[in-house]
Parts: structure tokens; C-alpha cells; sequence
């Protein structure tokens, strides 16, 4: 029992790793061949690299690469949330980091020749949101203007992280607009949009699920075949109907996107006077979808 729970344990370990280098990896190929020779400064402490190797372009030649920028501007983030949080907080923050700068080194900065930036904004942006929802999926993060954000609210509670990390990633679009102009700054606030717009969208696609209320004077038969016919459990709840004044019980289980349908068909076919409510579930933690594992 011992050697298959160390097995398990050791395949979602390589399974986590596995999907945060992909995803990182994506977010890279998106950093350095649409953003920056776009010149779109999107946010976060890539988009603050884009603009240092813009400016130092003059004074070295190509350029302060990005991936050196990357890892020298988490440096000090790192030591101050080492100081502030602990090693046990930035350990898998720091895997991430590191991760994204070797991408940003092996990946070669090359322009794509996109003639239409609106494209590259889309293109750009969808990519982005895949890498970012699959390393949010994993529970992890690059670091960067995300660890930022979570060091400031530690003194500024009023703040959350989230809003705080909209600030400076609005700061550091400004800049970009100082350096790269108006025009691509709002190319790149459409890539922000359709970042986040595809990132929820994975993050919710692996995580999503129906909730279903049932009321029935059927409620047994109907509670019995979803049991039997789709193998989820479905709980009876007490009520009373105000009209009629009458007892019965309200079936409430949860289903995946897919069965809700089934659902409503067993109801509707079991009893046609059955009262079916369908509602959307952000996250469902237990046995037949997500197990929770410390």
C-alpha cells in the first residue's frame, strides 16, 4: 500500500511538473515571437523586460536580453518574500521563475512577420491564456508581478492581491505606451483581454460542473435512476411546498457539463410535472471530480 501511494504521489508530481513546463513554454514562444517584436508590452515583469531591452537597445547591442531581465528583476522579489513569507512559500514560485527564464533563453526571439498587429494581439493573448491557465491549474505561478502583488498586500490589507496586481501591470503598460506608443499599448490591452478571457476559460472548462435541483412527487423512482443510470449520488432534502402546503423531498445532486441533459431527461421522462433547476458550480472537491490531496 505504502509503494503504491509513493507511486501515485510520484506521478502527480510529474504530472503537475509536466503541465507547468508546457505551460510556461507557451507563455514564452508568446513573449518572444509576437510581443516583442510587436513591441507590446502586455504587463508583468516580461512586458517590463520588453521595454528595459527597447531602452538599453543604444547602449548594448541587441539589447539587455529578456530572460536576463526576468531573472534578475524576481531576485530581489524572491529574497524579500523569502524575508516576509518563509522558504516553504517561495519554493514552488521559485520552480516556475526559473522554468520561464530558461524558455526565454532557449526559445530564439524571432519575428514572425505577422503584418497585422491585431492579429499578433490575438494570437499573442490566446497563447498567453493557455500557458497561464495551465500553470494556474497546477496551482503554480512564474513569479514576478504576481509575487509582487501578494508582498505588498501583506501592508497594504485593505488591498486585495488581484487588485493590486492590476495597478502595477497597468503601470507597466503605461510605460510600454511611453516607450513603444499609444497605438501598441491598446494592441496590448486586447491581448490582456483575451489573455484572461482564455484563461478562465480553461481553468473553468477543467473545473466546471452542474448542480441540479429536483422536485417531484417521483422523487424515488427518478433519485434510482440517476443512481443506476449515470452512478452519482444524489441527496434527498426535506421540504415543504408553501401552496400546497405539503412535505416532499427535493433531490440536489452534482454532475458533470455533459450529464446535466441526462439528468433532465430522467426527470421529464420519470415524471413530465417534475421541476428541474440547473445552476453552474465553480469547483466540486470530492469523489467523481476533483480530489483534494494536501
Amino acid at each position: 500500500m505504502t509503494t503504491d501511494n509513493t507511486n501515485n504521489k510520484y506521478i502527480r508530481l510529474v504530472k503537475k511538473y509536466f503541465i507547468l513546463v508546457v505551460g510556461i513554454f507557451i507563455m514564452a514562444f508568446a513573449v518572444n515571437l509576437i510581443f516583442e517584436p510587436f513591441g507590446l508590452v502586455t504587463g508583468g515583469v516580461s512586458g517590463l523586460a520588453i521595454v528595459i531591452k527597447h531602452l538599453t537597445g543604444p547602449l548594448i547591442e541587441g539589447g539587455v536580453p529578456i530572460w536576463l531581465s526576468n531573472i534578475l528583476l524576481n531576485v530581489p522579489l524572491f529574497l524579500l518574500a523569502y524575508w516576509i513569507k518563509g522558504k516553504k512559500y517561495i519554493l514552488n514560485t521559485l520552480a516556475g521563475t526559473i522554468i520561464f527564464t530558461i524558455a526565454l533563453y532557449i526559445i530564439p526571439v524571432y519575428d514572425l512577420q505577422l503584418e497585422d498587429k491585431l492579429l499578433g494581439a490575438l494570437f499573442g493573448g490566446a497563447l498567453t491564456g493557455i500557458g497561464i491557465g495551465l500553470i494556474f491549474a497546477v496551482s503554480s505561478s512564474t513569479g514576478g508581478t504576481d509575487l509582487l502583488a501578494v508582498l505588498i498586500q501583506e501592508k497594504k490589507r485593505h488591498l486585495s492581491a488581484p487588485q493590486i496586481l492590476n495597478l502595477i501591470d497597468g503601470a507597466i503598460i503605461v510605460a510600454g505606451a511611453m516607450v513603444f506608443g499609444i497605438s501598441n499599448a491598446l494592441y496590448a490591452i486586447i491581448a490582456v483581454l483575451i489573455t484572461t478571457k482564455v484563461s478562465d476559460g480553461i481553468l473553468e472548462g477543467l473545473k466546471f460542473a452542474k448542480m441540479a435541483f429536483i422536485i417531484s412527487d417521483e422523487y424515488e423512482k427518478i433519485a434510482k435512476a440517476i443512481l443506476v443510470t449515470l452512478d452519482r449520488g444524489v441527496t434527498g432534502i426535506y421540504a415543504k411546498g408553501m401552496y400546497s402546503n405539503k412535505e416532499k423531498k427535493m433531490l440536489f445532486c452534482v454532475v458533470s457539463k455533459k450529464q446535466i441533459v441526462e439528468i433532465i431527461e430522467i426527470a421529464k421522462k420519470t415524471d413530465p410535472d417534475s421541476f428541474v433547476i440547473v445552476s453552474d458550480v465553480r469547483e466540486v472537491v470530492g469523489e467523481g471530480f476533483i480530489e483534494y490531496r494536501q
